[in-house]
């Protein structure tokens, strides 16, 4: 498993889904149900986390649940 080559492959998918106004965020509800992201990434917080501590991501909180954390906004930086 290439744990860096995944991290890419977030940043991407969450600059391909942002908003026109901002290329650098998204939603956690966005990008949960985008249909690219679910074929691409089998455990998608296990990404996001790995992301998250290697700061190429930030978002809030820990780990992140369907439904509950759907308006929690994902920041590349």
């Amino acid at each position: 498993m290439d744990v860096e080559g995944e991290c890419k492959q977030l940043i991407l998918a969450i600059e391909r889904i942002s908003t026109a106004e901002n290329k650098k965020s998204c939603t956690f509800g966005a990008l949960f149900r985008d249909d690219a992201v679910q074929n691409e990434f089998e455990a998608l917080n296990g990404t996001l986390r790995a992301a998250k501590k290697r700061k190429m991501i930030s978002f809030e909180g820990e780990m992140l649940l369907q439904g509950a954390h759907d308006d929690v906004v994902i920041t590349v930086l």
